[in-house]
């Protein structure tokens, strides 16, 4: 008897991670489908990264998502800081990432806010602040292409995975919001 409860327990437990899996694999397939944005690798590996991820529902996915995207943006905020230290940079690069940094420093507590307005239900307002994280990174990349003085980005990746964060975040509060998650 005690070997049978024992089966039953691990049963419900593997069937209920699964279930969680599977939605988190069906989440990120319904938002690579919906947004040339995302890519359904980078969804996964992203949301499977948080141990949450394994039992999250579509809103704890949503709320895994946001949290990303805060860890990301406080990142690269560390990591231009880290550069601006170097002192081999041209004054024109030099000034992108001053310009960068400034762009991070305030999306991180814009993509707090947007956090508090989701946990709020505010799904429009969150998926503005989010949007408007999502602009901070195109911004900061486009501006070491703008003019004569164009240089290569070094944050190129750290801006594309910020971008395509955001998106993923804005697609599954959007699920949410429209009721389809």
């Amino acid at each position: 008897m005690k070997h049978t409860w024992l089966l039953i327990f691990f049963l419900s437990i593997t069937i209920h991670l699964s279930s969680s899996q599977s939605l988190l694999n069906t989440t990120c397939k319904a938002m690579s489908a919906d947004s040339p944005n995302i890519k359904y690798g980078f969804c996964a590996t992203s949301l499977q990264a948080a141990p949450a991820s394994q039992c999250a529902s579509t809103r704890g996915l949503a709320t895994i998502s946001i949290r990303a995207l805060r860890y990301n943006v406080t990142d690269t905020r560390c990591f231009i800081k880290q550069l601006l230290k170097n002192r081999r940079w041209d004054p024109y690069a030099k000034q992108c990432l001053g310009d960068c940094f400034d762009l991070y420093s305030d999306a991180i507590s814009t993509v707090k806010q947007a956090m508090k307005d989701f946990n709020a239900r505010r799904f429009d307002d969150a998926n503005v602040r989010i949007s408007s994280v999502m602009d901070a990174a195109t911004t900061c990349e486009d501006a070491f292409a703008e003019g004569g003085n164009a240089v290569v980005s070094p944050l190129t990746k750290r801006n594309a995975d910020a971008f395509q964060i955001g998106a993923m975040a804005l697609s599954v509060v959007g699920m949410i919001r429209t009721g389809s998650g």
